[in-house]
This record gives C-alpha cells, sequence and structure tokens, in this order.
C-alpha cells in the first residue's frame, strides 16, 4: 500500500501527490486532526476544513474508497496508518510555513525510523521555491522581477485523478464536529468550501467577470473578484487547473483589453506564489519584520483604538465596513484589506502582528505566506513593501473605490440614509451635522492627517537608528 496524506490538497483532481502515490500500489488516502495545527485554527477556518473534509470523503466513497481521519500528533498518526495497511511509502505534498515544516520533519524521522519511504511532491505552487532565483540569493525580495520569470515559465496542465482501481477499498469513521474539536461554531458565515464549488465559481468568475478585472477589482461593492481564496487556501482546487482557466478565458477574449484583464488576474497568482517562496527561506516573517528594523518602530498599541477598529467603530466608514464585513462573512476584499491594515499600522501605529493575528483568527481564507505578506506591505516593513511615506488616506480611498458608498451602506447600516458625499466627508462634519446625518454612527477616532505625520516621523526614527548601527 502507498498512503496519500492530505494536509491543504483537500481534492482528488489536480493533486500532484495524488497522482505520484499512483504509480505503484494501491492508495490509502488520509488526514489527521493535529493538536498542534489546531492550536493555531480558529472557528471559522474549522468549519471550513470540515466541510472540505466532508467533500474529499464523498468523493472517494463515490469510488470505493474512504479517506481516513486520525487525531493526534501527525508523527504517531502517520505511522500507526502506515503499520496498520502495512505502507511501504508516504506521499504527501509539501508546506513552507516553520510550524509545517517542524512537523513534517518529525513525521519523516518518524516513518524512517520504520523503514518507511516518503515522497513530496510541489502542488500549491506552480513553481517550487528556490525554482525562481536572482543570481545571488535563494528567492526574489522585489516582486516585479520575481513576476517576470514567473509568467514566462511554462506551466504544467491539470494532473488527472487516480483511477478508482488505484485507490484502496478501505473503510474510515465518521468525522468530528467542530465542537468535538473543542471551538464555537462560527461568528461569521462561513463560505462554502468543496471541491464541487470551487470548480463553479472558476467557472462563473471566467466566464465574464474576469475579463472586467483589471478595470474593476479595486472596487469593492463591484464583486469583480475571483473569490478563489479560500479553495486555494484549502486545496479544494488546484493552481493548475486556475492557470488553465485562464488560459481558455484568454484564447475566448474579444479584445486586448480583455485579454490584459485575464493577465492582471494572473499577476495576482504570482503575488500568492512570491509570498509561499519568500515564506518558505524566512518562516521567522510570521513573527519578525523582513525589512530588517525589528524592534525600532515605536508601536503603540492604544487598547482602545484597536477595540475600535476590531469592532468596526472607528468613524471612519470603509474602515468599518471592511471590519464588519470580516466579521460578518470571514472575508474581505484585497483593495479594503489593504485600507484597514494601513489605517492599523499607520493611523493608530498599533503593529501589524495584532492585526494579523485577528485576521488570522477571522478569515476562512487565511493563509500564512499571503497574510504575513501583505500585513508587512501595509506595515513597510515587509518584502517589496508600501513605502513608509504612503500612507493611505480612508476618506480619499472610499471616495476613490467606493463612489456610491454602496459597499459602505451594505455593511454599515448606520450610514443607509446618508448622501455618498456626506458619507465621504464624515471627518469634515462637525457635531452637529453628524448628528442630523446619522446619530448612531461615531466620530473619527483619530485625525489622519495628524496621525499620518506621526506615522511617517515613527518610521523615519526607526530606519534613522537603522542607518547609524
Amino acid at each position: 500500500m502507498i498512503l496519500h496524506w492530505h494536509r491543504r490538497d483537500l481534492r482528488g483532481r489536480d493533486n500532484r501527490g495524488l497522482a505520484r502515490a499512483a504509480d505503484g500500489d494501491p492508495i490509502v488516502p488520509c488526514f489527521v486532526l493535529d493538536p498542534t495545527v489546531l492550536e493555531h485554527a480558529s472557528p471559522i477556518r474549522v468549519h471550513c476544513l470540515l466541510e472540505a473534509l466532508a467533500g474529499l470523503r464523498s468523493w472517494y466513497r463515490d469510488r470505493g474508497s474512504d479517506l481516513l481521519v486520525g487525531r493526534g500528533e501527525a508523527s504517531a498518526v502517520i505511522r500507526d496508518f502506515a503499520a496498520t495497511y502495512d505502507a511501504s511509502t508516504v506521499v504527501w505534498n509539501a508546506d513552507y510555513s516553520g510550524l509545517a515544516r517542524d512537523r513534517d520533519r518529525a513525521v519523516t524521522a518518524a516513518l524512517e525510523d520504520d523503514g518507511i519511504e516518503v515522497e513530496t511532491a510541489h502542488d500549491a505552487v506552480h513553481h517550487e521555491p528556490g525554482s525562481i532565483t536572482p543570481a545571488q540569493g535563494d528567492h526574489y525580495s522585489v516582486f516585479s522581477y520575481f513576476w517576470t520569470k514567473w509568467q514566462d515559465r511554462e506551466k504544467a496542465a491539470p494532473i488527472d485523478p487516480p483511477a478508482e482501481a488505484d485507490l484502496a477499498a478501505v473503510s474510515g469513521e465518521g468525522l468530528p464536529s467542530v465542537d468535538d474539536l473543542g471551538f464555537d461554531d462560527p461568528e461569521a458565515s462561513p463560505p462554502t468550501v468543496t471541491q464541487e464549488r470551487g470548480r463553479e465559481r472558476l467557472t462563473e468568475f471566467c466566464s465574464g467577470p474576469i475579463y472586467r478585472y483589471a478595470d474593476e477589482r479595486d472596487y469593492p461593492a463591484a464583486d469583480a473578484t475571483s473569490r478563489l481564496s479560500p479553495h486555494l487556501k484549502w486545496g479544494t482546487i488546484g493552481p493548475r487547473t486556475v492557470y488553465a482557466a485562464t488560459e481558455r478565458a484568454a484564447d475566448r477574449a474579444d479584445a486586448p483589453s480583455e485579454r490584459a484583464s485575464v493577465e492582471a488576474f494572473r499577476r495576482q497568482l504570482a503575488w500568492r506564489e512570491f509570498y509561499a517562496h519568500v515564506l518558505a527561506y524566512n518562516p521567522e516573517i510570521v513573527v519578525e519584520n523582513f525589512s530588517g528594523y525589528e524592534f525600532e518602530i515605536p508601536w503603540r498599541n492604544d487598547p482602545d483604538e484597536l477595540a475600535a477598529w476590531k469592532a468596526g467603530e472607528t468613524g471612519y466608514p470603509i474602515v468599518d465596513a471592511g471590519m464588519r464585513q470580516l466579521c460578518k462573512e470571514g472575508w474581505v476584499h484585497n483593495r479594503v484589506r489593504m485600507i484597514v491594515a494601513s489605517f492599523l499600522t499607520k493611523d493608530l501605529l498599533i503593529d501589524w502582528r495584532t492585526g494579523y493575528d485577528w485576521y488570522r483568527r477571522k478569515l476562512a481564507d487565511h493563509e500564512t505566506a499571503n497574510d504575513v505578506g501583505g500585513w508587512q506591505w501595509a506595515a513597510s516593513t515587509g518584502m517589496d513593501a508600501q513605502p513608509y511615506f504612503r500612507v493611505f488616506n480612508p476618506m480619499k480611498q472610499g471616495r476613490d473605490y467606493d463612489p456610491d458608498a454602496e459597499y459602505v451602506k451594505t455593511y454599515v447600516p448606520e450610514l443607509a440614509d446618508a448622501s455618498p458625499a456626506e458619507i465621504h466627508d464624515w471627518d469634515e462634519h462637525g457635531p452637529a451635522d453628524r448628528e442630523r446625518i446619522a446619530p448612531a454612527y461615531p466620530a473619527p477616532i483619530v485625525d489622519h492627517a495628524d496621525r499620518r505625520e506621526r506615522a511617517i516621523e515613527a518610521f523615519e526614527r526607526a530606519r534613522g537608528g537603522d542607518q547609524e548601527q
């Protein structure tokens, strides 16, 4: 027997590790609910995980097999599975976080002690870390250079699933509930995370919205993004499947602008991979600044301001809409993610790690590489980050990207009766006007202009400290 250990590849189709396992003896599919990993989980992500596992189990059962699910430290559970089914080889797809790599080293050591072969595959990315490099070094830290090489590299086609005859006729036990695993039910309404929904969403996106992506992706009310992030996070759809769909969309395009829009979406796929490459060689960036001036930035970390940010009660409409969307849906539009992250790290001068941790707990699509990369980008501490002196003005961002205030009104009902002009001038109204327009909505908790200057001064002091060393 060959054991295929599913982790973040909860699908049967387009699965490189599973296809590799199909080259020999019958495949025994398995998954481990590891308490070391679950310590870093959250209710909404556990819900999505269990839903994806249930879908994958059904996929196997339809083919005369099953998904074995064990609970416990992965090194012990995988070893037990291998012994029970007399497995000669265990195959899995690589992950790139420090936590995952520590786990995998422990599993590898346990299996090698038993004389069991280990094989790994790179499945979550098109090009494995270390394959796109500058002349000096093991990875790029500037995206534009990475993008140039990434787009020129040939992309593999989607991988066929194993045949039914390749799957072992095994039978597993039932899945635990969210409560069984020690988590509360999620406060947000989770997205549907299954193989079927992932393929449906990809088809929906590539049938129309992808051709408007370049022009509309920054407008949160337009629903012009792919919404594939939960599926890529959990692996209910494969990266080769997504890229192949963009190739077909480009072939169907009626105009150069539509083909350019497809390319703009591919650029976002490359950003995701760029961050994975950086994390693979810098696992410490989950807790440390990539830029090198660790501990120099005088973060204020005001608890009242942090509480207002988390609750969506800052008095900056598009910031509050984003934070409320996060709590309601477990997802936030990418432009709004940048706005709220800039507001936290620059206007409030609160450590990006605090924001990252909150999003890690609330997002259904939390992915370590992507989220660390995004937060450090906004905080001006990361790889190819936004310059520290460029501070998003949340009112201007609202005017530019939500001009009709449609997005704000969807998530901030206190402003439902206000006009777009009244919403976009909220920081300029006096107390009497705010009471008249929307008495239940708070005044801005800070003055953006003042806080912008303070943030720039703080970062300049930090940079100056580096230069003196």
